[in-house]
């Protein structure tokens, strides 16, 4: 009994924040099923398994860019009084000792597949960088402006908060 999201839907939400690709708490909690608050909840309970390198708070200028950059909703009247924790990959792994739900399991084995994909991506592009090197160096000038071309199409997504 599995509980479907589309791969799209998780690539949507990871972003990219201080060199890391990250999920927000609020987007977890919709994926689990459960309240933010609970989610948050069960990690401050547990707070000695989530180290900064699996989860760590957003700024207000991080906030700020992710609400501008990718349309994340704002908190509204009554809403967040603090801003939103995200989750690394091991993070969101580790959520599923926390959250022991058999949806937290399930939608979990979705999320570092997704994870898990997106590296390889990352990886293949490595690839042919390296192969646009070779190249590069075995044309002449004529083709430099081609080659700067893909690199710059084949260049990750850039951090938000270094475009502000």
């Amino acid at each position: 009994m599995g509980y479907p999201i589309e791969p799209i839907e998780i690539e949507t939400r990871i972003y990219f924040v201080r060199g890391h690709r990250v999920m927000v708490d609020a987007d977890l909690a919709q994926m689990y099923g459960v309240p933010t608050h609970r989610l948050n909840e069960q990690v401050q309970r547990n707070l000695s398994r989530f180290p900064l390198d699996f989860m760590f708070r957003l700024t207000a200028d991080e906030n700020q860019n992710l609400i501008s950059q990718f349309a994340i909703s704002r908190s509204g009247w009554g809403g967040r009084r603090k801003y939103p924790q995200v989750f690394t990959q091991e993070g969101v792994a580790m959520l599923s000792s926390v959250l022991r739900s058999e949806r937290a399991v399930q939608v979990n084995i979705q999320i570092m597949r997704t994870f898990v994909r997106i590296k390889k991506v990352a990886a293949g592009n490595r690839e042919v960088l390296a192969r646009l090197d070779t190249l590069e160096k075995k044309y002449n000038r004529r083709f430099r402006i081609v080659f700067e071309a893909i690199r710059h199409l084949m260049e990750p997504p850039m951090d938000p908060a270094q475009l502000s």
